[in-house]
């Protein structure tokens, strides 16, 4: 005889429900304790019936059991907020480190000579200083390597910080002949 498949609904009538919990009770008690024999887990089921009557299995002490599901359910959304602030941080940094790419990336177009109807003249001044302080690094590391040496030239209409420069190098020959 083979077991007909059953559609997942309450059963109506009280007296067949009454049996099927008390067999699905026993059941799942039974493979409860199987579990914890067979694999060495812990393992803990609480039953309450319509009526409220408690039915429970426990491999080890209930209440420690208890506890530690607890402090796990805690721990986990402790965690979940750290997490989550971890996150946010991640987005403001990555929006600072985007915004400060694209600065550098309109400082690096005006460099090339690109986009450069839209800067004032002021603009204009510093953009031409920081070529000309490039230049002047270039030389002076690429010139004393053939026995001279050329003063950097410094705009003095530049008011700018040595910490506002744009460095470039510029490396000719071979890769073993670069000068650092």
């Amino acid at each position: 005889m083979v077991r007909g498949k059953i559609q997942m609904k309450r059963i109506e009538n009280t007296t067949s429900r009454q049996v099927t919990f008390s067999k699905r009770r026993h059941g799942l008690l039974k493979k409860a304790f199987e579990l914890s024999v067979l694999c060495e887990a812990e393992v803990t089921v609480i039953v309450f019936s319509q009526k409220g009557r408690l039915y429970e299995f426990s491999s080890s002490d209930i209440e420690e059991v208890i506890a530690r599901y607890l402090n796990q359910v805690k721990g986990g959304q402790n965690n979940n907020i750290a997490v989550q602030q971890y996150m946010q941080q991640l987005m403001r940094g990555s929006a600072s480190m985007t915004k400060q790419i694209e600065l550098l990336d309109a400082s690096q177009r005006k460099l090339l000579g690109y986009g450069l109807s839209s800067c004032t003249s002021e603009e204009l001044q510093e953009i031409e200083s920081q070529l000309v302080r490039s230049l002047s690094r270039i030389r002076a590391k690429k010139l004393p390597a053939q026995g001279k040496y050329i003063v950097p030239y410094r705009s003095q209409s530049s008011q700018v910080s040595d910490r506002d420069h744009v460095e470039t190098e510029l490396f000719i020959g071979l890769p073993e002949m670069r000068c650092s």
